[in-house]
C-alpha cells in the first residue's frame, strides 16, 4: 500500500472533500486513505456519481406501472411496447463539458448516453436532445460567444450520431440570458430490445471474470465526475482536460461487438457495464455493489493509451468507449475472439470475490484496498437549507396588464420572429435523422417525433420539453407542466403517453432557494407523473450550473415516450387539406404568467400560473388518440409558446397552406395566452359530428374557429401573408447564427 499523504488539507480541497467526509472516510477504512483511495470516494461521493443533494428528493418519484420492466437505478429505464419487444431510453447531461468545449462535449454526450442504451443489450434507434443557450441575437461579446457554442455543440451532436448510424429524430432548442454562463445540453436515446434478452450492471459469481473491453484508456476526462459537481468561474475554461475526447467509430465497432455477444453468447454475460462518469471506478463498484460481492483487479492490466499512467489515473480517468463486462469463469476467450474480430482492446482484468471489498494491484503490489458497500452506500446524504426565493415575491404578482400596450398586428409580428418559435433546419439538418428508414415524424414535424418499430408494426413518439420560464416563476406547477406539455405533444401525434425520463438541470445547491427550486420542481415532477400515469423509469440530475454567482433558470427537462398501436396512423401537426375545418379545443382563460409574450415584448419573465386540470389534459389526450384511431382527424397540433396565433401560424408554414381563424374573446390578446389543455385540430366536415360526440362524451370544450385555405394566416385580428410568414419561420434562425460567419 502507498504511504500515507501529506497536504491532506490541500488534496481535500481539489477533490472537493469536506473535513466531515474525510474523517467519514477513515472511519470506513480504519485508517488514513491513500490518493487512489482518496480520488475514488472524491468521484463516488461527488455529487454527479452519488446525488447527495437531490436523493432526498428523488424518493417517492412514481416508477412502476404495469408496462414498466426496469425502473430507475439501471443504465437506462424499461418498458414493454409489446410483441415481445421493450423500449430502452435514458437523457442525460453534458452540461459543463460542452461549455468548456462545446464539440467534443457534446459528443461524449451522445456517446454517453448510447452506451447507457446499448449496455442492456438494446440497439439505439432514435437519437434526442434538449439543447438551452443564452442570447445569440446580437453583437456584445456573450451573443458571439453563445453563437460559438451553439454551432460546436451542434457539431458534436451531429457528428457523433451520424456517425454511429443513430438518427436524431427531434428535440428541443430554446434561448435566455440565464445560461449566458452555463449552456445545457441533454442528451436522449432510446433502443429497442426483445423483453428477454436485457443485460444489466452486475458482477456476481466468486471466481468469474471482470474484463475490460472497447478503447484503451487515457488521461482525457480525468476528474470530469468532480469537476462537473463544482460550479462555474472565469477560469473554468481552462478546463478542458477534464472533458473527454470521443470516436464515434470506435463506438460503432464497440456497439456492434457488445450486441453479437449478446446475441450469440448470453448465457455466458452475467452483466455489463459503462465506463461512463468516473469510469473504471463507478462501473466497478456499482457492479459488486449490487451483488454485495468483492472484486479483484490488476490495473497494469487495463489497455493504456499514454506511458507513466497510474492507478489514480486508471480508476479515474474518464476515457470514452470502454465496459466493464463480468463474463462466466472458463469463458473468457469467446469474449476475447468476438471483441478482437471488431478490432477492440479487451483484457481479463480481474475477478469477483467474496470479501466484499475492491482491491486493486499494481504489478502486483497492492493499491487499494476498501470495502465496497460503504463507498456506495454511505455517501452523504445531504439536507441542504431550503429558502422560497425573495424574487417571488416581487414577479408572482405582475399580470399582462401592467405592461404597456403593444396593438396585437406588432405583437404578433414580433412574436414571429421569436428564436423560441422559429424552424431550427439549421440545427436539424446537420442530424441525419432516416437512417436505418425508421423515421416517420421527423424534426421540425411539431410536436413529438415518431419512428416506427418494423417487427412489430407499432411506432414509438417521443417529446422533449420544458419551458424554464413557467418553472422560473412557479418552479412546482412549471415541471408538472414540463410532464404534461411533453405528454400532450406525443398525444398529439396518436400515441398514448406511458412513461419518462428527466434530466433536472439546476443551479448551485448551497443557494438555498436554488434547493428550494428543486424540492418544488420534483414535487411537480411526482405529482404529474401520478396524475397521468406516466413513471418516471430513468433520469439524471445535473447541479452547480452556475457561473460566478448566477444560477440558470431550473430546467426539469422531460422527455416523454408514447405507443402508436398503428404505425400507419401517425398523426401529423401541419395543415393537410384545403377547406378542412379548424378547430380549438378546451378553454381559454387569459394565462400569460411567463409567456412568450411578455418575454419578447417586455423582455420579463413574470406573473404566476393557473391551477392544473389533470382530468381536463388526459381528457384531451384520450380525445385526440380515440378519434384518430377512428380515422377522424387530419391533423393536430397543441396550444403552447404564443398561443393560438403561432400554434396556426407554425401549421401554416409547414403546409404553405393558408388559414382563417376567429377566436371569442373579450381581451384580443387572447391569441397569444397560454392556457393549459389546449390543442387545434383540423378535420373534414363529414367527420366533424362523429368527432363532437366523443368532445362531448368526455367533456372537452370545442369551437369551430376557422378554415384551412388562401394565400395568408389570419386570427381575428392579425394576419400576415403566408409567404411572409414561411419566410420568417424557415430562415430567421439561419440568418441569427451565421451573422459573424
Amino acid at each position: 500500500m502507498s504511504k500515507p499523504l501529506e497536504n491532506i488539507e490541500g488534496l481535500l480541497k481539489s477533490h472537493k472533500l469536506s473535513d466531515e467526509d474525510y474523517q467519514h472516510i477513515k472511519q470506513i477504512l480504519e485508517r488514513e486513505p491513500n490518493l487512489v483511495e482518496l480520488g475514488i470516494f472524491s468521484a463516488m461521493w461527488s455529487e454527479h456519481c452519488s446525488y447527495k443533494s437531490s436523493t432526498k428528493y428523488l424518493r417517492g418519484f412514481p416508477t412502476k406501472a404495469p408496462w414498466v420492466i426496469q425502473g430507475p437505478g439501471e443504465n437506462a429505464g424499461v418498458i414493454d411496447i409489446g410483441g415481445g419487444y421493450a423500449a430502452v431510453f435514458k437523457m442525460e447531461s453534458h452540461n459543463h463539458p460542452s461549455f468548456i468545449e462545446p464539440f467534443q462535449g457534446a459528443a461524449t454526450g451522445v456517446g454517453g448516453i448510447l452506451r447507457d442504451v446499448f449496455t442492456m443489450g438494446a440497439r439505439p434507434i432514435a437519437n434526442m436532445n434538449a439543447l438551452r443557450f443564452g442570447s445569440i441575437d446580437g453583437n456584445s461579446d456573450i451573443n458571439k460567444y453563445q453563437r460559438h457554442l451553439v454551432r460546436g455543440v451542434v457539431d458534436g451532436i451531429g457528428s457523433y450520431g451520424n456517425c454511429m448510424g443513430v438518427p436524431t429524430i427531434g428535440g428541443e432548442v430554446s434561448f435566455d440570458e440565464s445560461y449566458n454562463g452555463n449552456i445545457l445540453v441533454n442528451a436522449f436515446a432510446l433502443g429497442l430490445v426483445k423483453t428477454d434478452e436485457i443485460f444489466l450492471g452486475i458482477a456476481e459469481g466468486i471466481g468469474n471474470s471482470v474484463m475490460y473491453v472497447g478503447s484503451k484508456t487515457g488521461r482525457d476526462g480525468l476528474g470530469g465526475a468532480v469537476m462537473s459537481s463544482d460550479s462555474f468561474t472565469e477560469e473554468s475554461k481552462s478546463l478542458r482536460p477534464t472533458v473527454q475526447v470521443g470516436d464515434p467509430f470506435t463506438e460503432k465497432l464497440l456497439l456492434e461487438a457488445c450486441l453479437e455477444l449478446f446475441k450469440t453468447k448470453k448465457e455466458i454475460v452475467v452483466g455489463i457495464q459503462d465506463m461512463g462518469a468516473a469510469g473504471l471506478t463507478s462501473s466497478a463498484f456499482e457492479m459488486a455493489g449490487k451483488s454485495a460481492a468483492g472484486m479483484r483487479m490488476n490495473l497494469d492490466k487495463v489497455p493504456a493509451r499514454e506511458e507513466g499512467m497510474t492507478p489514480y489515473d486508471f480508476m479515474l480517468s474518464e476515457s470514452q468507449e470502454r465496459m466493464l463486462v463480468c463474463i462466466k469463469k472458463g469463458r473468457e476467450q469467446e469474449v476475447i475472439d468476438i471483441f478482437e474480430k471488431w478490432d477492440l482492446d479487451v483484457a481479463i482484468i480481474g475477478e469477483v470475490t467474496d470479501t466484499g471489498c475492491m482491491e486493486l494491484f499494481w504489478h502486483g503490489d497492492l493499491a487499494c484496498d476498501m470495502p465496497i458497500a460503504p463507498v456506495s452506500e454511505e455517501a452523504p446524504v445531504l439536507d441542504r437549507p431550503v429558502s422560497r426565493p425573495e424574487y417571488l415575491n416581487e414577479i408572482n404578482g405582475i399580470t399582462v396588464d401592467d405592461y404597456s400596450s403593444i396593438s396585437d398586428q406588432v405583437a404578433f409580428e414580433k412574436l414571429l420572429t421569436s428564436l423560441e418559435i422559429v424552424d431550427k433546419a439549421w440545427v436539424y439538418e446537420q442530424y441525419d435523422s432516416m437512417v436505418q428508414t425508421n423515421t416517420v415524424k421527423h424534426p421540425g414535424s411539431l410536436d413529438a417525433s415518431c419512428i416506427r418499430i418494423k417487427e412489430t408494426g407499432k411506432a414509438l413518439a417521443m417529446s422533449a420539453d420544458c419551458n424554464p420560464r413557467y418553472c422560473y416563476i412557479d418552479p412546482y406547477k412549471g415541471a408538472a407542466l414540463a410532464v404534461m406539455e411533453s405528454g400532450r405533444n406525443v398525444a398529439m401525434s396518436g400515441a398514448v403517453p406511458k412513461a419518462i425520463t428527466d434530466c433536472l438541470n439546476f443551479g448551485n445547491p448551497e443557494n438555498p432557494e436554488v434547493m428550494w427550486q428543486f424540492a418544488e420542481a420534483c414535487g411537480g415532477i411526482k405529482e404529474a407523473c401520478a396524475e397521468l400515469s406516466t413513471p418516471v423509469v430513468s433520469g439524471n440530475v445535473s447541479l452547480y450550473n452556475e457561473t460566478n454567482g448566477k444560477s440558470v433558470f431550473p430546467t426539469p427537462a422531460i422527455v416523454m415516450v408514447g405507443i402508436n398501436d398503428d404505425e400507419n396512423k401517425v398523426l401529423p401537426s401541419s395543415l393537410q387539406k384545403e377547406g378542412s375545418l379548424v378547430v380549438l379545443l378546451g378553454k381559454t382563460t387569459g394565462q400569460f404568467g411567463g409567456s412568450l409574450y411578455i418575454k419578447k415584448l417586455h423582455g420579463e419573465t413574470t406573473g404566476s400560473l393557473a391551477d392544473i386540470d389533470y382530468r381536463a389534459e388526459l381528457n384531451l389526450w384520450k380525445l385526440i388518440i380515440d378519434a384518430n384511431t377512428k380515422g377522424l382527424l387530419e391533423s393536430a397540433k397543441d396550444v403552447n409558446l404564443g398561443g393560438i396565433a403561432i400554434a396556426l401560424s407554425k401549421m401554416a408554414a409547414l403546409s404553405s397552406m393558408g388559414v382563417v381563424a376567429s377566436i371569442k374573446s373579450s381581451d384580443s390578446r387572447d391569441i397569444f395566452d397560454e392556457s393549459q389543455h389546449r390543442a387545434i385540430i383540423e378535420i373534414g366536415k363529414d367527420n366533424w359530428d362523429d368527432f363532437k360526440v366523443i368532445a362531448d362524451e368526455l367533456g372537452v370544450p370545442t369551437d369551430i374557429i376557422g378554415k384551412v385555405g388562401g394565400e395568408k394566416v389570419k386570427v381575428s385580428s392579425v394576419e400576415l401573408a403566408l409567404e411572409d410568414i414561411k419566410n420568417i419561420y424557415f430562415n430567421r434562425f439561419a440568418e441569427v447564427i451565421e451573422q459573424d460567419l
